[in-house]
């Protein structure tokens, strides 16, 4: 009985030490991010939304810290879905307090990555999971999933370039469940019957849209007026 009680003891510590690995990577990430105080960036937007017509625009970004975050595309329409703060990956991991489990290792577009899995402590948190997928040799998230109560479960792609020092990505794919999506004003039906795009819109509810934002042009650490969060 003794034995068996050491046993599980040894289990558990075993797994409390590997989340404890984890936490230390997810903050090694953390401050890799944490070197950016504020950006303004320029880039190339493509929705992929089937019940929407929207070309591809240009766009601009701004973040500051902790978590203000605005994307402004031509034409003044946004077409990232409700929580698409999550497009910028220093909202995503904003705070310490969550626990780090690790879920194994997975190649994501040709990279081995660390998979781990973010539960927050804080019971009101908007999200309850994320995963990252952790380029670990050079503390870059490669993917990321998350799920929030009110807002479905959104999936993130990054590729990076020159800006991979500052942990800021060259291009994000962003994927959603269209259910979630809601759809922005001005923004037309792709059918001319309105039943008939009524019944076809709620088909089309259920499958993925996918945002595409190419980055051309990164300004860090040289001031964002609060003024430009404003709505």
């Amino acid at each position: 009985m003794h034995k068996l009680f050491f046993l599980v003891v040894a289990f558990q510590f075993s797994v409390f030490a590997h989340a404890q690995d984890m936490t230390g990577l997810v903050m090694k990430v953390k401050a890799k991010l944490d070197q950016v105080n504020d950006y303004e960036a320029d880039g190339n937007m493509k929705t992929d939304v089937s019940f929407i017509k929207a070309p591809i625009g240009k766009v601009k970004i701004y973040f500051k810290k902790p978590n203000k975050f605005r994307l402004k595309k031509e034409g003044g329409i946004s077409l990232l879905p409700r929580g698409g703060v999550s497009v910028n990956m220093s909202s995503i991991i904003a705070t310490n307090d969550f626990v780090a489990l690790s879920a194994g290792d997975q190649v994501v577009n040709g990279t081995v990555c660390k998979v781990v899995k973010l539960l927050p402590m804080n019971e009101s948190s908007e999200i309850v999971l994320t995963t990252l997928y952790i380029d670990e040799a050079n503390l870059l998230v490669r993917k990321a999933i998350t799920t929030t109560k009110e807002n479905g479960t959104y999936e993130m792609e990054m590729s990076y370039g020159s800006f991979a020092k500052f942990g800021l990505p060259e291009k994000v794919i962003f994927s959603f469940n269209t259910k979630d999506y809601k759809l922005p004003k001005g923004i037309t039906l792709e059918f001319d019957d309105n039943e008939k795009a009524l019944t076809e819109a709620q088909k089309l509810k259920n499958k993925k849209g996918r945002v595409e934002i190419t980055y051309t042009n990164y300004i860090v650490n040289k001031g964002v007026a609060d003024a430009v969060f404003v709505k």
